[in-house]
This record gives structure tokens, sequence and C-alpha cells, in this order.
């Protein structure tokens, strides 16, 4: 007896998932579950369904998938859908189920089902697999535009420019924002790294402000300073940290 599967589409372009579809009608043994136009949805129907395999595109308007991937705790066999090759990394050749780079062929396809079915065998191999994909994510050069946080069901996008400062908290940091503040399970070095340098600066190990919200900075004692933020807050700034920023606002 054939063994059955099943899948979610996860595309905002309706005719990719539409071509996504059609290819799947060559595999009788995988059943889709659910169509997704972002990656709300499909975080969602990820979720709520538990498939075997995702059809993930990368570039997505509201949530991207790599964004989307950051916020599932156990994602299942996730083969890549992307028109952009300089996503085609070979990161992807040996981190994920496979990829896809559109346009695809119907053997292209067939391939990359089968390589992501062997996985849906060998789960500990492909979730090696993914944390070795997500690490190299999080390592590569480019600064971001936005931060994903999930609370429980509720998912919040913040865009960078509301970010006022980070504050380490154990294997966590504090995102403050304009909006309130919110816990995200990343490291200081992460974001001291991927926040623009012009617009950030880490001025302790436990401290990034955003340079606009620095009001003063006072002389605590000998060669012992704190920054005054706009907001109120007085921050301790280590002698590391004050020979940065004294460099940047001479």
């Amino acid at each position: 007896m054939t063994a059955k599967y099943s899948a979610i589409i996860i595309d905002d372009e309706p005719l990719a998932r539409g071509l996504i579809k059609k290819y799947l009608e060559g595999h009788p043994n995988i059943d889709v579950l659910r169509e997704c136009g972002n990656g709300f949805e499909g975080l969602k129907a990820i979720q709520e369904t538990h498939p075997d395999i995702v059809f993930l595109d990368i570039q997505m308007p509201k949530l991207t998938g790599f964004e989307m991937l950051e916020l599932l705790e156990n994602p299942p066999v996730i083969i890549f859908v992307t028109a952009y090759d300089q996503y085609a990394l070979k990161a992807f050749e040996v981190s994920a189920a496979d990829y896809l780079l559109k346009p695809f062929s119907p053997k292209r396809f067939r391939e990359a089902v089968e390589k992501a079915l062997s996985f849906v065998a060998d789960k500990p191999a492909f979730a090696s697999k993914m944390n070795l994909l997500m690490e190299q994510q999080t390592q590569q050069t480019g600064y971001l535009e936005r931060i994903v946080v999930k609370e429980g069901s509720k998912i919040t996008v913040i865009p960078v420019e509301k970010l006022l400062r980070i504050e380490a908290q154990d294997d966590y940091v504090m995102l403050h924002t304009r909006d309130g503040k919110f816990l995200k399970q990343k490291t200081m070095k992460y974001f001291e790294v991927h926040l623009p340098p012009d617009e950030f600066i880490r001025i302790h190990r436990s401290h990034i402000i955003k340079l606009s919200a620095i009001k003063q900075i006072d002389m605590v004692s000998k060669d012992s300073y704190e920054v005054q933020l706009t907001g109120g807050e007085n921050l301790p700034l280590s002698k590391s940290g004050y020979q940065r920023l004294k460099q940047m606002i001479d």
C-alpha cells in the first residue's frame, strides 16, 4: 500500500500556487490540505494541520518565508520555491530539502518532491539541515528592515524605524519600541551585526540603543559614564561603548 502524505502551498502568486497544484496531480499520494497567499496564513495553516511537506515561497509581503520559519518550533519538510536566484545558494543544496527556482520543469519538480519525501521519513536529518540553514541566514550580511515577534498566537511585525533600544535578557532580548516592549529569542550579537550601524550602537554588553534616542552622556565617576535617553532612561556606558560612541559623534 502506497503511503499518503499531506502538503501545504504558501506563495503570494496565484499562478505559482496553481502550477504546483497541477504538478502535484502526478503525485496522487500527496494531498494538498491548503493553499495560502502569505506567511501569516501559512503559519496558521501549518500549526493547525501539521503537513508533511510545505512548498514555501521566500519573498512574500507581510511575512517572508524565512520570517515564517523563524516562528515555527518544529517546521515540516520544506521545499523552497523562489524566483530570486540570489537565494539559490550552495547553502540550500546542503541545508534544505530542496529549492525550486522559478520557472521549474515537471522533472525538476519531481526530483524535489522525491527528495522531500525521503526527509519526511527521516525528520531528525531534516531538522538538522534546517537548523544549519537558519544559522546561515542569521550570519548573512545585510541590515534588518523589520523584526518579527511571536507572543502566543499573536505575531507582531516591528519596523526597525520604531525600535528604540535592545536589552539583553538571558537567552532572549527585550525590544523597546515606540509601541511597547517585545521579547525575542535572539542574541545581542545578531542585532549588533544586523542593525544599521549609522542608526544603532552597542553601548554595553547588555544594551544597544538608537543614536537619535540619546539625550546626553553623563559622567558618573572617573572613567564611568551613563547615557540618558530622550525617554528618561539612564543606561550604563562601558569603556568600549564610550569609545565607539565618541567616534560616532565627534
